[in-house]
């Protein structure tokens, strides 16, 4: 594959429930970018992933993943290439799941593993829990872990299918604020990391944009409010028109933070 076709390319998607969740959406993501998706609730972020992940179809539009087309193409290989962290995932594995064997499960797509695993397989999932910072939990069982070395696992969980793009969707959900900072940070370290697939970030917080990340997509009312470089996507009148309220940007060592400088009415909006 050449290293200039996109991992993902959408085209004039909409989704439509009663009513159009997504309205006409492009969009294209490339090798080595690091994509942050924001935007209000009833934006339609989730909607998005849930396109992406083949679990809704489009009413009309395209989509590509490398190079295959979803509703032309067998989509079986291209899940396999799409890492997906969320608390709806983590939710599904069994209390009692040793966590390699979570990873092993990633490598054969399969939640909660069963059958045998191959001694190369679990010295792989052995390296890719030191790889994810959590070689402590070799031994560990998935109820044993904290919310945030479950998330890590996940991560895990996903390198193991060597996959070419992880959605990571509202990981920071749940983590208290010393977990939350642990996490980007480790997530900053994930990002970075050489040969790492690309990275798509959904959030309402523009504060869990860590450095690492190259590309903003702001979504609103079902539809794409801006799109491209971070730099040129985060501005306080982009976020303000988002999140419908005056916002202030500022940025810090480790990425953003966001003020509000009046009531939502002060906007004008």
């Amino acid at each position: 594959m050449s290293i200039l076709e996109p991992i993902l390319e959408i085209k004039d998607l909409t989704v439509v429930r009663g009513k159009p969740l997504l309205d006409r959406i492009s969009w294209t993501v490339h090798s080595g970018e690091h994509w942050a998706v924001l935007g209000a609730n009833g934006s339609g972020k989730s909607t998005l992933l849930n396109v992406v992940n083949a679990f809704v179809g489009p009413a009309s539009g395209s989509m590509r993943i490398l190079g295959k087309q979803y509703g032309r193409d067998s989509w079986d290989s291209v899940k396999l290439n799409i890492g997906f962290v969320s608390g709806t995932v983590h939710n599904l594995i069994d209390d009692g799941e040793p966590v390699v064997w979570a990873l092993v499960g990633g490598k054969r797509a399969m939640i909660n593993f069963w059958g045998e695993a191959a001694e190369e397989e679990l010295e792989e999932a052995r390296q890719i829990l030191r790889q994810v910072e959590c070689g402590h939990l070799l031994k560990a069982r998935w109820c044993q872990l904290s919310q945030g070395e479950k998330q890590k696992v996940l991560i895990g969980r996903a390198l193991m299918a060597r996959i070419r793009l992880l959605i990571l969707d509202e990981p920071c959900a749940g983590l208290d604020p010393v977990a939350r900072e642990n996490f980007l940070a480790f997530l900053e370290r994930s990002a970075a990391r050489e040969n790492a697939p690309a990275h798509i970030l959904v959030t309402h917080h523009v504060e869990e944009v860590t450095p690492s990340f190259t590309h903003a997509l702001i979504l609103s009312q079902g539809r794409i409010l801006a799109a491209g470089p971070k730099a040129e996507v985060l501005t306080n009148e982009i976020l303000g028109q988002a999140f419908n309220a005056p916002l202030e940007l500022r940025q810090t060592d480790r990425g953003y933070r966001l003020d509000i400088m009046g009531s939502p009415r002060d906007f004008g909006i």
